[in-house]
């Protein structure tokens, strides 16, 4: 069986694994863990356990249990003491304490929810993402790199504190795969973390495995202003190690002017300027269905559909 590896962050992962679960291929997670923000980062704080929303989100995407299960498991508490809390977070980080590993606690939690495949953190290191920027400010953190308006003005550098070992079960399944597929998502906060760990990078660059970059539909303003496609492949190849993309899926349909509009402030869409054999253009967008797009959350308006999605990946796969 064609073994496929996913490497970024939660929701870009989530969308990928989503549609790929479907198809007959071996399929793994590499997630980062740099995600200090939210429910995530006061359960790092306060209990020291590894972060647990973008695994949350990777096994609930391979999950063939019930409905409800899932929705157990995303299930976030709106108030009281756990207000703001995911359900699954709680779960995975209680797993960890009670089994004393937090791979352990993975693999126990992608047991209760039959997942389809693995989920594997990029490193079992505590670890904080960190940047300085040309002004000489050290933005601190996973959440301030996100929020951040001043990224597109230029930094020196980005680093991972204490800078960590990857995951040997990371290393030996980017090793053994037929194919890797890096992105959809945060440009500096989902992807690039990854390639921070020592033994990823060099990793890829041993591996055999076709390589497939799946660029964002939309800039973050402040962060990847007015990039086109050959600007993402300019900033995370360094990081690599040099460019080992063999494919590059850009999408090539336009959204409805009217969510053009509302998505305005906070970014544009990402345009392709590349004209090479290896880049790949196809209709990626999800649908919005009868709401009104004025009255949905800003960051679910523009978004890759994870079938067509898979799909097209897939058409690698089966030219292997």
């Amino acid at each position: 069986m064609t073994r496929v590896v996913v490497i970024g962050g939660g929701t870009g992962n989530f969308t990928v694994l989503r549609g790929l679960k479907n198809f007959p291929v071996h399929l793994s997670a590499i997630v980062s863990m740099a995600d200090d923000g939210g429910s995530t980062g006061i359960l790092r704080d306060e209990l020291g356990v590894l972060p647990p929303g973008d695994v949350r989100q990777c096994l609930v995407a391979l999950s063939n249990s019930s409905e409800l299960m899932r929705s157990l498991v995303n299930y976030r508490f709106e108030n009281g003491g756990l207000g703001g809390h995911s359900f699954g977070n709680l779960l995975l980080s209680a797993l960890e304490k009670v089994t004393g590993s937090f791979e352990k606690a993975v693999e126990e939690m992608g047991r209760i929810l039959f997942i389809k495949g693995k989920v594997i953190p990029v490193t079992t290191h505590q670890v904080r993402l960190k940047m300085i920027l040309n002004n000489r400010k050290m933005l601190e953190g996973e959440k301030e790199i996100y929020l951040s308006q001043e990224i597109d003005q230029g930094y020196k550098s980005i680093f991972l504190e204490p800078f960590p070992h990857a995951n040997p079960h990371a290393i030996e399944e980017i090793e053994q795969a037929d194919l890797i597929v890096v992105g959809p998502g945060g440009l500096h906060t989902s992807l690039i973390p990854n390639f921070l760990v020592k033994g990823i990078s060099d990793a890829m660059q041993r591996s055999k495995a076709k390589k497939v970059f799946v660029v964002n539909l939309m800039n973050r303003k402040g962060q990847t202003t007015g990039f086109k496609v050959s600007d993402y492949l300019k900033e995370i190849i360094p990081y690599m190690g040099g460019d080992l993309f063999d494919s590059i899926l850009v999408n090539d349909q336009s959204p409805a002017q009217e969510l053009i509009e509302v998505y305005a402030e906070e970014g544009s869409l990402v345009e392709n300027d590349l004209r090479e054999k290896r880049v790949v253009e196809a209709s990626l967008l999800g649908s919005i269905k009868d709401e009104s797009p004025r009255d949905l959350i800003k960051r679910n308006l523009i978004r890759h559909d994870s079938e067509k999605l898979a799909q097209e990946l897939m058409k690698i796969v089966n030219h292997l």
